[in-house]
């Protein structure tokens, strides 16, 4: 079917400080709670027109997950990861960071110390996906996948790496508890592609760049919600980033409280005071640990 531009729902980005760096926050907002799994979507390292990507040295210190895995891709740069279980890792970008937290984690996210003192342009997304109901309490995990690793198709004018689950009708060797899909797309001037109809909930974030929907022309730092059961037609009149993301309605109420998500509110009580007591877990030679939102003084 044509897609018929008014029926694209458009969210603007929100400006949202974390540390040292801002970022723009994509989901959730009071007009969409979540896209399939997806709860939570974060672009690093956005830019004004004509600018290039902040060259900040990122600290985030440890800080607590339950409920959720948390994905990190970067089209620029490079973060290290460290986390309670003993993973250690630098990811580059094209490559996939994916931590399932389930039963609890403690992480940090850092400028890797090699690069502190002339630290790279940062140019990424973050996302978090809420773990279906029988796993909300899995044992915690984490997985890097290589650039090398995932699929990287050409199609029209538009590189599309498919990031993690069934996107463009291509799989992701990164393993997930649940349906989904989720794609990053750089195309040059004029490029185009059809987004399937894989999965009922789809967004399509436009990071930096133009997009057309039918005659509706689509500015950058924008989410744009896809209706339901069509496939959609997308061109970019301009060379463009994007990132994409899909799944099954998510059924089940999620509450987000800080990093913690569950289906459960006493659940994410229960979290707060295991991270107050350092029973989520530890990561050696990081202290102090971030505190609780409603604990700092």
């Amino acid at each position: 079917m044509t897609q018929r531009a008014s029926e694209v729902q458009t969210i603007a980005a929100q400006l949202r400080s974390i540390g040292s760096s801002n970022v723009l926050r994509f989901l959730p907002t009071v007009a969409c709670r979540s896209i399939g799994p997806f709860v939570f979507l974060d672009h690093m390292g956005h830019r004004a027109p004509g600018e290039g990507a902040p060259k900040v040295v990122v600290d985030v210190p440890p800080h607590p997950h339950i409920g959720l895995a948390t994905v990190t891709y970067l089209f620029e740069g490079a973060m290290f990861h460290r986390d309670s279980i003993g993973s250690a890792q630098v990811i580059e970008p094209g490559a996939v960071n994916w931590m399932t937290s389930g039963s609890g984690i403690v992480h940090s996210e850092r400028t890797p110390p090699e690069m502190r003192e002339s630290p790279p342009a940062l140019y990424g997304v973050q996302c978090w996906v809420a773990l279906p109901v029988g796993e909300e309490d899995t044992a915690p995990a984490f997985q890097h996948v290589p650039a090398g690793d995932l699929h990287v198709l050409e199609r029209d004018g538009v590189q599309i790496r498919v990031v993690a689950g069934r996107a463009f009708e291509h799989e992701s060797p990164v393993a997930t508890l649940s349906p989904l899909g989720c794609a990053a797309l750089v195309s040059e001037a004029g490029g185009t592609i059809q987004v399937p109809r894989d999965f009922e909930e789809r967004a399509l974030v436009l990071l930096d760049g133009h997009a057309e929907v039918g005659s509706r022309s689509l500015r950058e730092h924008t989410m744009f919600v896809l209706p339901r059961d069509e496939e959609v037609s997308v061109r970019f009149p301009v060379a463009s980033r994007a990132f994409f993301v899909a799944g099954p309605p998510l059924g089940e109420r999620r509450y987000l409280d800080w990093n913690f998500c569950s289906t459960r509110k006493e659940r994410i009580a229960e979290a707060k005071q295991l991270y107050r007591e350092g029973k989520l877990g530890q990561i050696p030679g990081e202290e102090p640990q971030l505190p609780l939102p409603e604990d700092v003084r």
